[in-house]
């Protein structure tokens, strides 16, 4: 089995203590993480660090010789020793509620416009998400109308598990990757990790999702706009209670 990420294998673990590796001015590798670092669209999670010199807020992260950094907001600070490592629980709940709502809603444009791609998916903060597709004139109200199923499968509370399969067998399987222009990076063993919403959908995947799709607020089509000849672009919103 590849290595797995501590946030895919504890996404729901927003507290961890952990211990340092290496440590420079206003950045640190910590020896296990349980922060995502971004990417496919989904936003990097926040947080902060706490140990013996006191705290300081995440402010981002880079990638060094395969390992990822966690740059602090306080340039100065240095750690050392023990460490504990806060998610900022908010962001991360929204987060995941959003990118499992966006596997939804790719998994039901594929099955109902003959297997059309992404071409772009960008997730933000204030709960809202959009995601372009290739549908070259596709109806709009077509589009709109996949709400209704959008929520279905929410009520559903259909299990999110996640496999891992050579690069090779997921590039030859139809519809694993889903993307028109990237794939997720396969792990250092050659794999690639396979989001599965049992029942439904099966794609590529490298970001953090909900355990069940009934976790999720439920979610509106805000908008669909029309971007060029061939993209549709659908935005989405989580409805609070």
């Amino acid at each position: 089995m590849p290595a797995r990420a501590f946030y895919h294998e504890n996404p729901a673990t927003l507290m961890l203590e952990s211990s340092v590796v290496d440590a420079r001015p206003g950045r640190v590798l910590l020896a296990e993480s349980p922060f995502y670092p971004g990417g496919g669209g989904q936003p990097a999670d926040r947080g902060l660090l706490r140990w013996r010199g006191g705290e300081a807020a995440v402010a981002g992260f880079e990638l060094i010789d395969g390992q990822t950094w966690i740059l602090l907001a306080d340039p100065a600070a240095e750690l050392d020793g023990a460490v504990q490592a806060q998610v900022d629980p908010d962001l991360r709940q929204m987060m995941r509620e959003l990118h499992t709502g966006t596997h939804i809603l790719n998994a039901l444009v594929f099955q109902a416009f003959d297997g059309a791609l992404v071409t772009g998916v960008q997730m933000s903060d204030d709960g809202t998400a959009r995601m372009d597709f290739d549908l070259p004139g596709a109806d709009n109200e077509r589009i709109r109308a996949i709400e209704g199923a959008l929520n279905d499968a929410i009520r559903q509370n259909l299990p999110v598990r996640d496999v891992y399969v050579p690069l090779d067998e997921a590039r030859r399987e139809h519809g694993l990757i889903r993307s028109k222009s990237v794939a997720p990076p396969p792990s250092a063993d050659g794999r690639i990790r396979i989001v599965d919403i049992v029942g439904l959908d099966r794609q590529a995947c490298g970001g953090t999702h909900l355990s069940e799709t009934g976790a999720s607020r439920p979610l509106r089509i805000l908008k669909i706009d029309n971007k060029g000849r061939h993209n549709r672009r659908v935005r989405i919103g989580l409805v609070n209670p």
